[in-house]
């Protein structure tokens, strides 16, 4: 019984995680689209890297 409560708060930690870094990647994705239209190109590099790091977690979550 332990180990299925386990599994379920693990689940329910890694849904909203989940649901978090999805947030973080909408405010990364219009703080790239407003440093391509601002030419800025550290702002972009920024973002990308973010972004990167936003997409190498959820697919570790397999939320992708």
């Amino acid at each position: 019984m332990k180990q299925v409560m386990n599994s379920v708060k693990k689940k329910a930690v890694e849904k909203q995680r989940t649901a978090v870094l999805r947030l973080e990647m909408d405010y990364e994705l219009a703080t790239l689209f407003e440093a391509m239209g601002e030419n800025n190109e550290n702002k972009k590099k920024e973002s990308k890297e973010k972004l990167e790091k936003i997409r190498q977690e959820l697919l570790n979550l397999k939320a992708l």
